[in-house]
């Protein structure tokens, strides 16, 4: 039993944040404040994140937001009638995308063509960059699609090569907290 690895792990999570970029940060609240809706888009566990993001932006900050991946149905039915990668593409097309809204991307890597990883995410984004729909993120990866596109977006630092993905997770939901909490979006109080 590795008896430091609290301790590592803890002081890993203390130089990320120590090393994030807030300009980035400051970037997405300047796009967010002007959105007419946000479209929050992740896989996995950044799919859950994505919905509790939602939930803080509809309810702390009064903003439009939805998240494709809490409708199990749609996501299952299009999955099974044209394949996840239409998923996220074809939920931006129906609900009729403008250049006023925003896709918020939370992944680990953010999408990869060469390597056909997060294709659903590489599709969206390609479709907004056509309607010029602002696009920003929370990745753990710089050298993913999502880094290289977006309007803005916050690379999590790599603190360990071991734990990308932990970490990446555990960012996306810090920095979307420090969104909320902005003084500039933030308009309803918590209660705690």
């Amino acid at each position: 039993m590795n008896q430091n690895f609290a301790r590592e792990y803890l002081s890993e999570a203390a130089f990320i944040a120590n090393t994030i970029d807030a300009d980035n940060i400051e970037r997405m609240v300047d796009i967010l404040k002007h959105a007419q809706r946000v479209f929050v888009l992740g896989v996995g566990g950044s799919a859950g994140n994505a919905s509790h993001m939602v939930n803080d932006l509809r309810k702390l900050c009064n903003i439009e937001a939805y998240c494709p991946t809490d409708n199990a149905s749609e996501v299952t039915a299009r999955t099974n009638d044209d394949g996840f990668d239409t998923v996220f593409v074809n939920y931006l097309k129906v609900s009729r995308l403008t250049s006023r809204d925003v896709i918020f991307v939370l992944s680990v890597g953010g999408g990869n063509k060469e390597k056909n990883v997060s294709v659903g995410l590489i599709r969206a984004i390609d479709y907004c960059m056509e309607l010029n729909a602002k696009v920003v993120g929370v990745v753990g990866r710089a050298d993913g699609y999502t880094a290289k596109n977006a309007d803005a977006c916050v690379v999590v630092p790599i603190a360990s090569t071991e734990r990308i993905t932990p970490h990446s997770e555990a960012f996306q939901a810090v920095v979307w907290h420090c969104i909320v909490s902005h003084p500039d979006l933030q308009v309803n109080a918590t209660k705690w």
